[in-house]
């Protein structure tokens, strides 16, 4: 539980709510007023309306090990080098146990499959040597996997911010971000800057680690290539490899949004489309492969966002080809 002066939340509930929803997002919190302030409790949510997809439940049945809606954001395993997700951002997980057994962090690549691009500010608060979580406050360091799992599982790290603490840690990474249209049209290349943002809400005037995206031409150490295409996502790329596949690169009925139906735009190809992209996302590694050391690889399922319908299919095409790849 948290505590929080009075003056940290609207006296409104409808204004108290949105605040709390716009800061945590992929968490449930609730404040309740004492004498001394705000009393603020987080959960995960449980709420099947909360998760948008109808068929949400079948596929936690496929992923079986017990799991439900309010226990999914810590759902993963790994099988040799592919760790496997409910949620993105066990990515950041992945890589920083990558980094703790001695990756190096000034010559990667990160090969971004997705729709979205991840680059949100984390609850996380900058100090002179470290970050610090900024719901339990306790440090977090990319070399320490540890950390870095206490921090994902307080929420400090949440979806679509997970790549941002990592840029900061490995400021000369090359991004690569796959991504289909409606979101990508064309290839479009961007300077990395690393900032920093100033909290408002639970650490009021920290900083915030944050990432802005300025337009450049061309790719190399600090750069980010956003590209429908994938002869433009991989050419010219060698650089030992971190691969992250959120799979509403290939089908984002949902993004989370509860009012879906009413988009005027949106991913939502027929299975057959899937596989078939899945099909060319695998040929297209397999030769980044034989050219170049793929040091890690990510799928994250995203419950809410690529159809839970999908799932078993999906996985069995796509695990099959990752796990052919030379040095799975």
């Amino acid at each position: 539980m948290l505590r929080l002066p009075i003056e940290a939340l609207p006296t409104a509930d409808s204004d108290r709510h949105a605040m709390l929803r716009e800061y945590f997002c992929d968490k449930d919190a609730t404040a309740t007023r004492t004498a001394e302030g705000w009393h603020l409790t987080l959960d995960w949510p449980g709420d099947l309306a909360r998760h948008v997809d109808p068929n949400l439940l079948d596929g936690l049945a496929w992923w079986n090990e017990g799991v439900r809606p309010e226990t999914m954001a810590l759902a993963q395993r790994r099988s040799g080098r592919i760790l496997t997700a409910l949620y993105d951002t066990w990515t950041l997980h992945s890589w920083s146990d990558w980094l703790h057994r001695g990756g190096n962090a000034d010559d990667v690549i990160v090969l971004h499959v997705d729709d979205h691009r991840d680059i949100a500010p984390p609850r996380l608060i900058a100090e002179a040597e470290c970050f610090k979580d900024a719901i339990t406050s306790a440090p977090v360091d990319l070399a320490q996997p540890d950390l870095v799992r206490a921090a994902i599982e307080s929420g400090a790290i949440g979806m679509g911010s997970f790549l941002t603490p990592f840029l900061h840690a490995a400021p000369r990474t090359e991004v690569r971000h796959l991504c289909q249209p409606p979101k990508a049209q064309s290839t479009q290349d961007f300077r990395i800057e690393l900032k920093m943002e100033i909290d408002r809400f639970l650490k009021p005037g920290a900083k915030r680690p944050a990432v802005d995206l300025h337009e450049a031409v061309g790719v190399g150490p600090g750069t980010y290539r956003l590209t429908p295409s994938l002869d433009d996502w991989l050419v010219g790329a060698s650089k030992p490899a971190l691969v992250h596949i959120d799979m509403d690169y290939f089908c984002n009925r949902y993004d989370g949004d509860s009012l879906w139906r009413d988009r005027a735009e949106s991913l939502n190809p027929p299975l057959s489309d899937i596989l078939a992209k899945i099909d060319e996302l695998s040929d297209a590694l397999g030769k980044y492969a034989r050219a170049a050391p793929i040091e890690d690889i990510v799928i994250a399922y995203s419950p809410g966002f690529f159809p839970a319908e999908f799932w078993p299919t999906a996985d069995a095409r796509l695990r099959a080809a990752l796990e052919s790849l030379d040095g799975a």
